[in-house]
C-alpha cells in the first residue's frame, strides 16, 4: 500500500551528531526495560518491537555531547514514555475506556514526590515501575523548581492521552488553534526540554524560566518537535491506530484540501517555528540575562541548554528518518544550508508576520452564526448606571483629551455589557462594574492612539509602572495623579477595595497589574509590524482584553466562599479559560473591520489566524468561529461531566455546591453578556466607525513636564513614522491638522 503523501523538504540549519554512547545506551535500556516487566505483555511490546524501534539511537542523537550513564538514563526515560504511549493506546484507547483511563492516570503523580521523602506506593504495572525507578535515579540531583517543572510536564505529557481519547471518543478532530495549543501544552517536547536541562548539566534559573523569551524559545521548540513527528506518524497514527490528533489531519479537515498540501502546509509551519527560535536567540537572550542580571556561569547554563534544544531537533528528524516507527520511505536527504534554500534561509514564510499593511480597506465585519445556548439577562439598574456612567467618566477628566467625546461614549455603551455580565448586581455594583470598563476599555484606546503613534515603547512603560502607586493595598492615600487614566483609577479602585480582605486586594492588583503589562507586549508587536502565532495571541488575549480581570472581579463578588482547591483543579482553571477566549474571540469576529481597518491594529484573532495559516478572511473566520464554538461546548462538557467529579473527589456538601453553582451561572451571564452588548452597542458597524472616525480637533490631555519631550503633532507621527494613513481617511486633509498629542508621563 502507497504511502499517504511524499515528505516534504525539510528546513535543518544544524547538522546531526551521533553520541559515541550508543551501545552502552542500547545493552542498558533492553535490561532495563525487561526489568520493569515492559517486555511481559506481549500485546503491548515484544523485544523485536523494542531493538526495532531503537530508542537508545533517538537519545545518541538527541543528547550527543552527554557522557555514558546519562545517555543510558536519558534512553530509559524515553524507552517508558514510549511504552506508555503504547500501554495505554491498547488498554484505553482502543477499548475507548475514559473512565479507566482516568484512574490510571491519577495514580502516576503519586510515583514523582517532590520532597525530601521520595516513599511511593508499590507500583501496579510496568509504567508505574519504570516511573518510580526513573525519579529515583534523576531529581536527587535537582533543584526544587526543575522537579516541579518536569512533574508537570509529565502530568500533562500523559494527560494528553486523555485529551486523544475524548477526540476519539466524540469523533472530533480538533480545531488547528486548539489542536497548536493543546500540543504544546500537553504534548511531549516540553516534557524533553526538562531532560535536555538534565543532560547539559544545567538549569534555566527559575527567575528566568517564566519569562516570554524563555517560553517562546520552548514553545517554538515544542512546535517543531510536534509538527515533525506529526508528518512522519500520519500514515501509524491515522490510519493503524485510528488518532485524530495529528496536524496534518487537522489541516486536512479544516483547510478543505488534500493530504500532500495538508503536510506541505504543516511543513511550512515547522520551518517557521524553527525560526522563530532562531530569532529568539539570536536577538533576545542578550538583553534578558542584561535586565535580570544574570551571572556568566548561569548564562553559559542557559545557552547550553538552547544548542541541547537545537541538537535535539537535528537529532529527532534523523533519528525519524531511520525508526520503523514511523513513515520514512522516499525521504528526502535534509538540505544543507546553501543557494539551494536561499528563500528559507530568508524566512520569507515567517516574515509575513511582519509584512502587513495597516488600514487596508476589509469592508463590513462578517458576523456567522455565532453558537451561545444561554438566554443574556439585564440588571433593571441599566439606566441609572448608563447615567452615572458619563457623569463619572466627565468627573475623571476622561472626556477631556478628544480620545472620547460625550456621544461617543453613549454610543459605546459600558453599562449595557455591565448588566448582562451583573444582572443581578445592586446599583451599586453596576455602577462600578461600568466604571471598571469605562476606565478599562478607555486605556484600551488610549495606549495605541498616544504611545502607538509617538513609538513611545518606554513611556508606556513607566505609565504602567506608576499604576500600582493608584491601587494601595492598605488604604493610603493614592498619589496626586498626572493624568485622567491614573485618577480614575485611583476612584475605582478605592471603591472597590474597601470591604476587601487583604489577600483579595492582592490578587486583584496583581491581575490588574499584569493586564496593564500585556498592553506593553501589543504595543512592542504594534511598532514592530509582528503578528503573533495563534497561541500565543489567545493565551496574552485573555489578558490585553481584561478578560481575566472582568471575570476576577465577578469571582470576587460570587466566589469568595468557593475553596482554594476547588478554584485550583484542572477543571475549574480550563472553565474560566474557555469562557475568557469565547468572549476574546466573539470581540475579534464583530472588531474585525475597526481593528484592522480603522485603527490598523494587529491584534484580531481573525488576521491571527489569516496570517499563520496563510488563507483568506472567509476561512480565517470559520476557523475562529469553530474555535469559538469548541470552547464554548468545552464550557457545557466541564459543567456537565467534569465539575460533578471535583465535587464529589473533594466531598463537597451542599452549601459549597449550591456557590459553584452560583459561579458557573455568573460565568454563563458573563459570556451572555459579552455577546449581546456587541449585537447592540455601536463601536462596531460600519456606520458607527465612520461617525466615531471623523477627524475633529481634539487633544489627547495628558501629563506635561520631564518626560514629554515625544509629544509631537499627528502630522509629525504620521510622516515621521512612516505609519499609512488608512484610506477612508485619505480624503480628509484635517486628520493631520490636529492639535499636539501629549503622550508621556513624567519621569
Amino acid at each position: 500500500m502507497s504511502q499517504p503523501f511524499e515528505l516534504p523538504d525539510f528546513y535543518l540549519p544544524y547538522p546531526a551528531r551521533l553520541n559515541p554512547h550508543l551501545e552502552e545506551a542500547r545493552v542498558h535500556s533492553k535490561r532495563w526495560a525487561r526489568d520493569m516487566g515492559m517486555l511481559d505483555d506481549p500485546g503491548v511490546w515484544e523485544e523485536a518491537d523494542l531493538d526495532a524501534h531503537d530508542y537508545p539511537l533517538m537519545c545518541a542523537y538527541t543528547h550527543p555531547d552527554c557522557d555514558g550513564a546519562e545517555l543510558c538514563l536519558i534512553t530509559d526515560w524515553y524507552v517508558w514514555v514510549f511504552f506508555f504511549d503504547d500501554h495505554f493506546l491498547e488498554v484505553f484507547k482502543r477499548s475507548g475506556d475514559l473512565r479507566g483511563g482516568k484512574a490510571y492516570l491519577d495514580r502516576i503523580p503519586r510515583f514523582m514526590p517532590m520532597g525530601d521523602d521520595l516513599t511511593m506506593p508499590e507500583p501496579a504495572n510496568p509504567v508505574e515501575a519504570g516511573l518510580a525507578d526513573l525519579w529515583m535515579r534523576t531529581v536527587p540531583s535537582r533543584s526544587a523548581d526543575w522537579r516541579a517543572r518536569f512533574a508537570e510536564s509529565t502530568r500533562n505529557l500523559l494527560n494528553e492521552s486523555l485529551w486523544e481519547l475524548a477526540n476519539i471518543n466524540r469523533g472530533r478532530v480538533a480545531n488547528p488553534v486548539e489542536y497548536i495549543e493543546m500540543r504544546r501544552k500537553v504534548g511531549g517536547a516540553p516534557w524533553s526540554a526538562g531532560l535536555v536541562e538534565h543532560a547539559v548539566g544545567a538549569e534555566v534559573p527559575a527567575r528566568l524560566a517564566g519569562t516570554r523569551p524563555m517560553r517562546v524559545l520552548k514553545d517554538s521548540f515544542a512546535d517543531a518537535v510536534h509538527l515533525r513527528n506529526d508528518l512522519f506518524s500520519y500514515e501509524r497514527e491515522v490510519g493503524d491506530e485510528g488518532e485524530l490528533s495529528n496536524g496534518v489531519l487537522v489541516l486536512e479537515t479544516f483547510l478543505a484540501c488534500g493530504t500532500q498540501e495538508a503536510a506541505d502546509a504543516v511543513n511550512d509551519l515547522l520551518t517557521s517555528r524553527m525560526q522563530q527560535f532562531e530569532h529568539t536567540a539570536l536577538t533576545e537572550l542578550g538583553p534578558l540575562f542584561a535586565e535580570y542580571g544574570v551571572d556568566p556561569v548561569s548564562a553559559a547554563g542557559v545557552l547550553a541548554y538552547v544548542k541541547g534544544l537545537q541538537d535535539w531537533q537535528s537529532g529527532g528528524h534523523e533519528w525519524h528518518l531511520r525508526s520503523s516507527r514511523y513513515m520514512n520511505k522516499r525521504a528526502a536527504p535534509a538540505r544543507p544550508l546553501g543557494m539551494s534554500s536561499i528563500v528559507d534561509l530568508l524566512g520569507a514564510k515567517r516574515l509575513r508576520t511582519f509584512t502587513h499593511v495597516p488600514h487596508q480597506r476589509v469592508g463590513p465585519s462578517r458576523i456567522p452564526d455565532l453558537y451561545m445556548p444561554f438566554q443574556v439577562r439585564l440588571s433593571p439598574h441599566l439606566d441609572a448606571a448608563r447615567r452615572h456612567t458619563v457623569a463619572w467618566c466627565g468627573e475623571m477628566g476622561l472626556l477631556d483629551s478628544g480620545l472620547w467625546d460625550e456621544q461617543q461614549l453613549i454610543d459605546i455603551d459600558l453599562p449595557l455589557c455591565a448588566a448582562g455580565l451583573h444582572p443581578d448586581g445592586t446599583p451599586e455594583e453596576l455602577d462600578l462594574a461600568s466604571y471598571w470598563m469605562a476606565w478599562g476599555t478607555y486605556a484600551d484606546d488610549y495606549f495605541p492612539a498616544v504611545y502607538g503613534r509617538s513609538r513611545n515603547l518606554m513611556a508606556a512603560r513607566i505609565t504602567v509602572e506608576r499604576f500600582s502607586a493608584f491601587m494601595p493595598l492598605d488604604g493610603t492615600p493614592a498619589p496626586p495623579p498626572a493624568s485622567p487614566l491614573e485618577r480614575a483609577l485611583a476612584d475605582v479602585w478605592a471603591r472597590t477595595v474597601g470591604p476587601m480582605p487583604f489577600e483579595d486586594r492582592r490578587e486583584l492588583r496583581a491581575l490588574i497589574e499584569r493586564t496593564c503589562t500585556s498592553w506593553l507586549w501589543e504595543l512592542a508587536n504594534q511598532l514592530g509590524n509582528h503578528i503573533p502565532d495563534p497561541v500565543d495571541y489567545i493565551e496574552m488575549r485573555r489578558l490585553t482584553s481584561g478578560a481575566e480581570l472582568t471575570m476576577s472581579l465577578a469571582r470576587l463578588r460570587h466566589g469568595r466562599r468557593i475553596s482554594v482547591e476547588v478554584r485550583e483543579s484542572g477543571p475549574m482553571r480550563a472553565l474560566e479559560s474557555a469562557v475568557a477566549d469565547c468572549g476574546t474571540l466573539i470581540n475579534d469576529i464583530f472588531s474585525y473591520q475597526r481593528e484592522l481597518e480603522f485603527e490598523g491594529n494587529l491584534h484580531n484573532g481573525v488576521l491571527v489566524v489569516q496570517n499563520f495559516f496563510d488563507c483568506d478572511y472567509p476561512t480565517a473566520l470559520g476557523i475562529v468561529n469553530d474555535l469559538l464554538t469548541s470552547r464554548m461546548r468545552q464550557f457545557e462538557h466541564i459543567v456537565e461531566h467534569e465539575l460533578p467529579l471535583v465535587c464529589d473527589d473533594l466531598g463537597l456538601d451542599a452549601d459549597a455546591r449550591r456557590d459553584l453553582d452560583a459561579f458557573v451561572d455568573g460565568l454563563r451571564d458573563w459570556v451572555s453578556g459579552i455577546l449581546n452588548w456587541h449585537r447592540h452597542c455601536s463601536r462596531y458597524d460600519e456606520e458607527s466607525l465612520r461617525r466615531h472616525n471623523r477627524p475633529p480637533q481634539f487633544r489627547l490631555g495628558g501629563p506635561t513636564g520631564l518626560g514629554t519631550s515625544a509629544a509631537c503633532s499627528l502630522r509629525g507621527q504620521v510622516m515621521g513614522a512612516g505609519l499609512v494613513v488608512p484610506a477612508h481617511h485619505a480624503q480628509q486633509p484635517a486628520l493631520v491638522g490636529r492639535d499636539v498629542v501629549q503622550a508621556d508621563p513624567p519621569l
